[in-house]
């Protein structure tokens, strides 16, 4: 999903721009006593907020408009060696650093929340995202912020302009993840690896560049540092969120040392090899950073790939709309399909496009859009079930009650969370069966369908919580020297996922920033864990207590209560806090209980599989 902040707009101009009344001409009347004029009332504070808010939401939509537009297309049509694209890109998110940073804004918005107490809640609320948003790019160091702008434009362009080579040919990263996915032999799978690898040393400049510049961008509001900022955004110090999400590592560990174990012994045995390594090859592994191992496990009668592939990439976005639409949501707006990006490019395009799926709120409005690549494949199927969640969430907060600085997740997890949740949903077997995707009579390996989803979903969160979250944590508060990069990383790896690289990784390469989001999405990636966490907890609700289903066996699709529930989530954007949400719809506070739950009939299975197995985690 892409994040825009966004711009501000002065209010002083209002005032002097209000049209003077004309004196209306006196007629001769007889004169009375002149009565004292009554001054009008001065407006009050609440009064004050309206109109100032009024005002900055209209200009800060049409900037973000802009910006998104133009993000949009350096996203979509990436040339070698044009930056027409890249300048414009640079210039609208310039002309939205200025008015959201601007140094007037920010006064008025500190003195408009000294008086918070004479304020509804729902205008403190914009007020607080506004001086959030201001903190992105205060125009005290506008030059900073200007520099900053330039950096990420050029980052993003190395990002997706990167021609990857494997066995002298150009590949694409769809080609390179196939690839990791099919291959069984050793030599082959770390040529593979270190081709996905290749891109790091060209941004590592750009990188240490950008790190200096998105610190000193938030310390001028008076955040030390970039992470500490991105983690405020939950109401959270630094430390509070490592803590949260130190404790969901800790509560799924036992079962990561299982699955780590299985994977060691399972992985041996397919590449022939005698020996069991004590920590896995990252070659070894079905995707370039060891987050997702679930095409380890082929559940048979559960294989979508011949079935999709037959219907098509078309027919699989048609039909995860569908699946809203049965929920209760309303059609996609005809602008979805006619300005989104959903298909691979045609073969010899002259322009690339940015191959990680994403989805876009334009203007805060009815423009929605994704940007996919889809094919007819399991893993895209379940992507577009994935992104068009963020689409119908953007398309329920846009609603009269929800201003447009609010228009956002509860939190930025839960955006994640609803899209994984209906991945998830779209997955399951009763759900598939109804839709004739697999024979409902085919008998189906309960198990092994839980040991695969515990390869995607568990294993993630070591990764993204873990190794993801430290790094950034250390790179942007703790100012990661140069020189250690690339080993702080492999040592996290190590220590989170059991993970190690297939041959020695100086510091002349830069893993860490072959993820995408390290550079164009950084200090979050813990929004996906927690996502993870808050899916399952939702999941555990409607399979429960609306559905009454088992949660391994669930099928959401035509149950309008289920939609109901969801679009009660959805609605309000942020303008209610993100804890409250949470608690009311299931009862809880955040916590990973639903998950261990989900995946406890595993536990049995993985102990007997692994009994004698050494254990290294």
């Amino acid at each position: 999903m892409k994040k825009y902040l966004l711009p501000i707009a002065t209010a002083t101009l209002l005032a002097a721009c209000a049209p003077t009344a004309k004196t209306p001409t006196a007629t001769s009347l007889p004169t009375a006593t002149p009565q004292p004029t009554t001054q009008p009332a001065a407006p009050t504070w609440s009064e004050q907020a309206e109109a100032f808010l009024r005002e900055y939401s209209a200009e800060y939509q049409r900037l973000y408009t802009e910006s998104a537009e133009a993000e949009w297309r350096s996203n979509t049509r990436i040339v070698a060696g044009d930056t027409t694209n890249a300048g414009a890109t640079a210039r609208a998110n310039e002309r939205m650093a200025a008015f959201s940073g601007s140094a007037q804004n920010i006064r008025r918005l500190r003195e408009l929340l000294d008086h918070k107490q004479d304020l509804t809640e729902i205008q403190v609320k914009q007020l607080q995202t506004a001086l959030y948003n201001a903190a992105n790019s205060p125009q005290t160091v506008a030059d900073v912020v200007k520099r900053r702008i330039k950096a990420e434009t050029q980052q993003t362009e190395k990002l997706y302009g990167f021609d990857y080579k494997y066995q002298g040919k150009s590949v694409t990263t769809n080609d390179l993840d196939e690839l990791l996915r099919k291959e069984n032999n050793p030599a082959k799978r770390q040529q593979i690896w270190e081709a996905s690898k290749a891109i790091g040393p060209t941004l590592k400049e750009g990188l240490l560049n950008l790190r200096d510049l998105r610190n000193q961008t938030v310390q001028a509001l008076g955040y030390p540092d970039y992470f500490t900022y991105q983690a405020s955004d939950y109401g959270m110090t630094r430390e509070e969120m490592m803590t949260l999400v130190r404790r969901i590592n800790e509560e799924l560990r036992p079962l990561y040392r299982e699955l780590h174990t299985y994977a060691r012994y399972e992985l041996a045995k397919k590449y022939n090899q005698k020996q069991v390594p004590d920590y896995l090859p990252a070659s070894w592994l079905p995707n370039r950073w060891g987050q997702d191992w679930s095409a380890m496990v082929d559940v048979k009668g559960l294989n979508l790939d011949p079935v999709l592939a037959k219907k098509g990439a078309e027919w699989q976005v048609k039909q995860a709309e569908r699946f809203y639409q049965s929920l209760g949501f309303q059609a996609l707006p005809a602008s979805f399909y006619e300005k989104s990006s959903l298909y691979p490019l045609p073969k010899g395009a002259t322009y690339k496009k940015n191959n990680h799926a994403s989805a876009w709120h334009i203007d805060l409005n009815q423009d929605v859009r994704s940007l996919m690549s889809v094919e007819g494949n399991t893993e895209w199927y379940e992507t577009t079930h994935h992104e068009l969640g963020h689409i119908y969430y953007y398309l329920t907060y846009t609603n009269p009650d929800v201003p447009p600085l609010l228009r956002q997740g509860a939190n930025r997890a839960y955006h994640e969370a609803m899209g994984s949740l209906m991945g998830l949903a779209a997955t399951q077997k009763p759900f598939l069966a109804g839709l004739n995707l697999v024979d409902a009579k085919t008998q189906t390996d309960q198990t092994q369908t839980l040991l695969k989803e515990a390869l995607n979903y568990a294993v993630f969160i070591p990764f993204a919580s873990g190794v993801m979250s430290e790094w950034e944590s250390s790179f942007y508060a703790d100012k990661l020297p140069a020189d250690q990069l690339n080993a702080k990383w492999w040592a996290l790896a190590k220590q989170y996922q059991g993970i190690v690289p297939p041959t020695t990784r100086g510091e002349q390469y830069l893993d860490p920033a072959t993820k995408t989001h390290i550079n164009d999405d950084p200090a979050q990636y813990y929004d996906y864990a927690l996502s993870y966490v808050i899916l399952f907890q939702l999941h555990d609700h409607i399979a429960k207590k609306i559905l009454k289903q088992d949660p391994h066996a669930t099928n959401y699709y035509g149950n309008k209560e289920v939609g109901a529930f969801l679009a009660d989530i959805m609605r309000p954007g942020s303008s209610k806090d993100w804890r409250t949400v949470l608690k009311e719809k299931t009862g809880e506070d955040l916590s990973a209980r639903a998950m261990v739950e989900y995946f406890q009939p595993l536990m049995a299975y993985l102990k007997q599989q692994n009994k004698g197995r050494k254990y290294t985690m």
